[in-house]
């Protein structure tokens, strides 16, 4: 308590009541203080550490701000690093900022911390992660710091999206939306940014379309009159996804083409890679150029500099390519390449959840239909919850040819 610690503080200095008091309070309010029969005000607060000479900080049994930075450069440095890299640095962020939790009441270090201190406890499945969160998100609503309050908005949508209850995800997305732009007179425009991108994101997800489209142009037409280019290679990628599943070649082409040019510029792996599968997608979908596809997917898998992360999907395409060419045996070794992914959004789910298909299509060429139909069933059970789309309704009419053909 605040008068136990003064009285502490006081006869550790050696001075009696009097001494403390001086002439900014009177011996008997200190007295009414000390014994926590009487809330100080700042004023006398000052006072009193002034005489004690310590920082008002140390008196409230606060931390001091320069060991807060320092805990929070530390918290950062662990925050930042990736998890494959650092598997468990939720505990580590726990450790950390635990004994100081209780300590952390005001300024954007306390909220920080705070706020990093949440997302470890929920990823640990820990309690009270909500209770500091709400603190967090306080103290940046008081100081207007939008940027942080967006992210903690996002977060708390992203724990449905990534259970895939899109639906919920994108009701808690627009609650939070609408508390930000309450109570911040000025957002700042990358939060303004990621707030349009998120919810064009979670706008495709439930299958709302024209307000996804919507809300994604509109995105794009502030990145560009702002100036800020840090999400427009995502927002391309949103697009030219979407425009392909919704068959609209035109889009999908100013997209692409788009990416490329974006890509090009900042010299941009992740953009180019995209670009060059959806070469290949094209190549299979649209213009039935199999073994071209499959010269490109070779190629881009035989670098030794490539991003291995984007293998699963050359792999899908390849495994197209050769079923398509009639080459099962080998379609069917390399459809047992293609990985898991991280993503979490339906257009991604739905673009890898097709390789059951092709599995289920495969397996049917080369004659074992029990584990053909295993297989197709295996993805129309995984994109039932998905929106409709090209590939889903694929999926399903692979599913009734091939359990058509083992009645035959």
């Amino acid at each position: 308590m605040l008068g136990e610690r003064i009285r502490k503080l006081r006869k550790q200095k050696k001075l009696t009541l009097e001494a403390l008091a001086g002439t900014g309070l009177t011996k008997g309010m200190l007295s009414l203080i000390e014994n926590n029969k009487a809330n100080p005000s700042m004023e006398s607060l000052t006072h009193i550490a002034g005489q004690l000479g310590v920082e008002l900080a140390e008196l409230l049994g606060e931390v001091s701000s320069e060991e807060l930075r320092s805990v929070l450069e530390k918290a950062e440095k662990i925050h930042n690093t990736p998890l494959a890299v650092l598997p468990d640095k939720s505990m580590q962020l726990i450790e950390l900022i635990a004994p100081f939790i209780d300590k952390l009441t005001q300024g954007f270090e306390s909220a920080r911390l705070m706020e990093i201190y949440s997302y470890a406890l929920q990823r640990e499945k820990k309690p009270d992660w909500q209770k500091y969160l709400k603190r967090a998100a306080d103290i940046f609503d008081m100081m207007n710091i939008s940027s942080n309050r967006t992210a903690i908005g996002i977060f708390l949508s992203n724990i449905s999206f990534h259970e895939h209850n899109y639906r919920k995800a994108l009701e808690i997305f627009l609650i939070e939306r609408k508390k930000i732009e309450t109570n911040h007179a000025y957002i700042e425009p990358m939060a303004r940014l990621d707030l349009d991108y998120h919810e064009a994101i979670l706008l495709f997800a439930v299958g709302e379309y024209e307000a996804a489209v919507e809300a994604m142009e509109k995105a794009l037409a502030f990145s560009k009159e702002k100036r800020i280019f840090y999400l427009i290679d995502d927002l391309y990628r949103l697009a030219a996804a979407h425009a392909w599943m919704d068959r609209n070649k035109r889009k999908m082409d100013y997209y692409l083409k788009k990416l490329k040019q974006y890509g090009e510029f900042a010299d941009d792996s992740i953009s180019i890679y995209f670009y060059r599968l959806f070469q290949i997608i094209e190549l299979i979908s649209e213009k039935k150029e199999y073994s071209k596809a499959l010269d490109k997917a070779e190629s881009f898998l035989s670098d030794p500099e490539r991003m291995k992360d984007y293998d699963t999907w050359f792999n899908l395409e390849k495994a197209k390519s050769l079923y398509y060419l009639g080459r099962y045996d080998e379609a069917l070794q390399t459809i047992e390449k293609v990985g898991s992914i991280n993503n979490h959004h339906p257009i991604d789910l739905t673009n890898h959840y097709i390789k059951d298909t092709f599995k289920a299509l495969i397996l049917a060429e080369l004659g074992r239909h029990e584990e053909a139909i295993t297989a197709a069933e295996t993805a129309v059970e995984n994109l039932a919850p998905m929106p409709d789309s090209q590939l889903k309704r694929f999926s399903l009419e692979a599913l009734v040819k091939i359990r058509g053909d083992r009645v035959l």
